[in-house]
């Protein structure tokens, strides 16, 4: 037998077994590819190299300049920044590739193909949750000792942490909002079918939402993907983000030495806040022959709360008839799909919902004073060149790290309503955006990418964010 081909033989029947073995908690989603399953194989560091793969994007580093034959830990590189993140189980480092930053895990290689998996699923059902960018596996260091695999994922900009969400206070309305937020995230997890196993505030990342906050999934090691949630893998989850997030809100009241007394009250708030999105998503409505309006009205519902029904089921039963709804084809994001559609702005759901209405205003305008009406399209191009574009533009460039486009255009639309409400006539926006930016905007934090210089690893809260 030839020598030179031995190895590689070796290594293709391992990965041929371990690929042929799916993890039960993702066989009837797994749409992995070869060179995923390939991750999966025993190592075969005494022939081969470290392996990388990535996912391709438009301007995509390659990652090959960082100290990869070394553990995390130990990495020295310009490239690394200090990121405020929560206290976990694993060595956690942030790089930045000119003002892009990835996140790199270190895990076992079945934990790293694991959670890469689960991640880029969550991607495709369009879940709120970090992109997965690769995995780099078969490490091994100077003394050609064998060492963990990396994830790597994209870091989320204009996110925040929950503890720099809350502004370091417990202030009850922002309180709220970073409540409604996690139980949101939940409701939409669970009926993609995905049990997290993990849920905390510390596992969660928050962006700011016309007023509201969204929330994204960053740790799913704990996941697992099934076709439907039975009732009592959702109450499990429930119970366990009831547990952690008293916890965290303990913790945040013994920093700010506040007492804690109101923390179990407001952990308990998540699965009320939970079932009551979960039953207005879920429930069933009956109708009779004729009463059309009953499902125009429950779809009607539904957009209200950014959702929109890939299918109806209705069933007949004793003369009446029953309207089911399947968790597993409901879509979130309805108002940021029209948004995206029209605009091409990428949005949350809550802005999507802000620039939606002015545009609509916008158009109806353009109706009352265009001889002919102009079309949906054409008032659309106007709105993005002779609205939007503008007030954006308008905004000193090195304040643009404030706030993400949209967040800002909401943010000046409020503020063009307070200085009208206070002068007693209507301002217009291009001196709401010159108000804006230097009596408010000039003063904020820089959010695009929240950097400390605390280091993660030693198990402290970061006391300051800062953006470079």
């Amino acid at each position: 037998m030839d020598r030179g081909t031995a190895p590689r033989s070796r290594c293709a029947r391992i990965a041929a077994f371990i690929s042929s073995r799916c993890d039960s908690s993702v066989t009837a989603l797994d749409r992995t590819t070869q060179s995923e399953r390939l991750l999966r194989a025993e190592p075969c560091r005494a022939y081969w190299g470290m392996r990388m793969l990535l996912v391709p994007r438009a301007g995509h580093v390659d990652l090959l300049d960082l100290p990869w034959h070394e553990p995390l830990e130990a990495w020295e590189s310009v490239r690394l920044v200090e990121v405020p993140r929560g206290i976990g189980r694993h060595v956690v480092r942030f790089v930045d590739y000119s003002g892009t930053l990835f996140a790199l895990k270190e895990l076992s290689p079945e934990l790293a193909a694991r959670e890469y998996r689960l991640l880029r699923e969550l991607g495709r059902r369009r879940v709120a949750a970090v992109d997965a960018v690769g995995i780099v596996s078969e490490r091994a260091g100077s003394d050609s000792e064998a060492l963990l695999d990396v994830l790597l994922t994209r870091y989320l900009d204009f996110s925040l942490p929950y503890r720099l969400a809350l502004a370091r206070r417990l202030e009850p309305d922002q309180l709220a909002r970073l409540l409604d937020a996690f139980a949101q995230l939940l409701v939409r997890l669970h009926l993609s079918g995905f049990f997290w196993g993990d849920c905390s505030l510390s596992n969660a990342l928050f962006r700011r939402d016309a007023g509201e906050l969204a929330a994204y999934l960053v740790d799913a090691e704990t996941g697992e993907l099934h076709t439907r949630l039975s009732d009592g893998q959702r109450g499990y989850d429930l119970e366990i983000a009831e547990e952690n997030v008293l916890g965290e809100l303990l913790d945040v009241a013994a920093e700010l030495g506040e007492p804690g007394a109101a923390a179990e009250s407001l952990a308990a708030e998540i699965p009320a806040r939970y079932e009551r999105l979960w039953a207005e998503l879920t429930a069933e409505a009956e109708f009779r022959s004729g009463e059309v309006t009953t499902l125009d009205d429950r779809l009607r519902k539904l957009a209200e709360l950014g959702f929109d029904a890939g299918e109806v089921e209705i069933v007949e039963s004793d003369g009446a008839y029953r309207l089911r709804l399947e968790p597993k084809v409901m879509e979130p994001g309805h108002h940021r799909r029209r948004l995206l559609r029209l605009t091409g702005l990428d949005a949350q759901e809550n802005q999507a919902r802000r620039l939606l209405a002015d545009l609509d205003d916008f158009r109806q305008r353009s109706l009352e004073e265009t001889l002919p009406p102009p079309s949906e399209t054409a008032a659309v191009g106007r709105w993005l060149a002779e609205v939007f574009e503008p007030a954006i533009a308008a905004v000193p460039r090195e304040l643009y790290g404030k706030r993400d486009a949209p967040q800002l255009y909401h943010e000046l639309l409020e503020h063009r309503w307070y200085l009208s409400e206070r002068a007693g006539h209507e301002v217009t926006l291009q001196e709401a955006v010159a108000d804006y930016a230097e009596s408010v905007l000039r003063r904020l934090p820089d959010e695009r990418t929240v950097l400390t210089d605390v280091d993660p690893r030693d198990g402290e809260s970061p006391q300051e964010g800062r953006v470079s």
